[in-house]
């Protein structure tokens, strides 16, 4: 018999707070009691020895965390912080996870997430633990993340890629990139194109109100690599957070002949009524969320209608625990959930395991097939494996991962200690 939290409450006058509740308990009586399930005839068996952090070049300020423990398995994540701010946080989230199960994971992100004291919760370092923790449990049990997290939505994941080395001013640029993407294996058919580059602005630095100049440039820029790609590749633009409301709204004005997928980012993180100035003001798709965390972080885009698709990062929302749980919170409203990742392979196949497991997947960023293919060189063996725009789950227990010391060794990032 199906039971209803809600059945003293007629659906119709279901409050925001009935919605919340139901988005809190939907965890619980899912993946997390899928993990439960398989992990119940070695609960307690395996002790965590130690954490780690290190960060390396080419993953946008990420670093990777390694959990040891007694029985010899390691488990990798990467959290949305370099090395030494993880390393710090990290001695502060030691005492609650040295000495214990790491098949506890809904413990520990509990007590992770909501630490208080010496310090308030880094959810960036928590979230690279969490990953950590769940391919540490695919180990130990044998099994992939995907089938922990009770995946089956999808057997390839679709992704999409970036506009890298085009002047969008210029239409031969343009061309050209056009010509270079369509030979490329991977298959993309969605890249995002960046903003800034057009506005003359520092990527992620504020910009003044913009002008009428910027704004035909902006207009024309879309232009031509919409006439450069045509109609079978989807376009995206690509924002900062650099744009105030008037000149966000004057963007979405200018890019709608275009017609792109979406515009990411245009405005502040923060929720603010802008965002809703804006999205009265454009048909055009908005997304965002790339460093949001938690549900609380979403939740008042989600309850205002503020945008319409959702883009959380494992590395800074919450890890595989609080992003399944943002995802959960979205399904709520039909918001698809797109994944952001210009990290690492650790990334990159953390997002593949995830992706499977959610109803309301839009897309998932890659930063697969970027000149020097610099993600793919950090397989030891199981690189990733894409074609025509799909990513297929990578097959080993945990993340299937096969990371190549070398490599890591001859990319530390600066001042980084091997595994300190």
């Amino acid at each position: 018999m199906f039971y209803d939290p809600f059945a003293t409450t007629p659906r119709r006058s279901w409050t925001r707070r009935d919605l919340v509740r139901l988005a809190l308990m939907l965890p619980a009586g899912a993946f997390l009691s899928n993990l439960r399930l398989f992990a119940a005839p070695l609960a307690g068996k395996v002790k965590i020895t130690d954490i780690k952090a290190m960060g390396l070049t080419n993953i946008a300020g990420n670093c990777l965390i390694r959990i040891d423990t007694d029985s010899g398995l390691t488990g990798y994540g990467e959290a949305g912080a370099t090395g030494p701010i993880a390393r710090a946080r990290i001695e502060t989230m030691k005492p609650l996870l040295i000495g214990k199960d790491p098949l506890a994971i809904e413990v520990h992100f509990q007590r992770m997430s909501s630490l208080m004291y010496n310090y308030v919760a880094h959810i960036p370092t928590a979230s690279g633990i969490d990953i950590a923790l769940w391919d540490l449990a695919g180990k130990i049990l044998n099994l992939p993340v995907s089938t922990l997290l009770g995946g089956g939505f999808r057997e390839t994941i679709p992704m999409y890629s970036h506009g890298i080395g085009l002047n969008m001013l210029d239409k031969n640029s343009c061309r050209e990139w056009a010509a270079k993407i369509r030979q490329l294996p991977e298959g993309f058919t969605v890249y995002k194109c960046d903003i800034h580059t057009v506005l003359g602005v520092p990527s992620g630095v504020f910009a003044n109100t913009l002008t009428t100049t910027q704004l035909n440039n902006v207009r024309r820029a879309y232009a031509n690599v919409r006439e450069a790609v045509g109609d079978e590749i989807d376009i995206a633009v690509h924002c900062h957070g650099e744009l105030d409301a008037p000149s966000a709204i004057g963007v979405a004005k200018a890019v709608e002949p275009m017609n792109p997928l979406w515009i990411e980012d245009p405005l502040n993180p923060v929720f603010s009524e802008g965002w809703m100035n804006l999205r009265r003001s454009t048909n055009t798709r908005l997304l965002t969320g790339e460093k949001l965390e938690l549900v609380r972080g979403f939740r008042p885009f989600l309850d205002n209608g503020a945008v319409d698709i959702v883009h959380p990062d494992l590395a800074f929302a919450g890890g595989f625990t609080g992003t399944k749980k943002i995802a959960d919170y979205a399904a709520l409203s039909r918001t698809p959930v797109a994944l952001h990742n210009v990290g690492s392979l650790v990334m990159t196949h953390a997002n593949a395991h995830f992706a499977t497991s959610i109803q309301n997947l839009f897309r998932v960023e890659s930063a697969l097939a970027h000149p020097g293919r610099y993600v793919e060189a950090m397989a030891a063996s199981n690189p990733p494996q894409v074609s025509k725009g799909e990513m297929a789950i990578p097959n080993g227990p945990g993340l299937g991962l096969d990371l190549s010391t070398d490599f890591l060794k001859k990319h530390l990032a600066e001042g980084e200690p091997f595994w300190a």
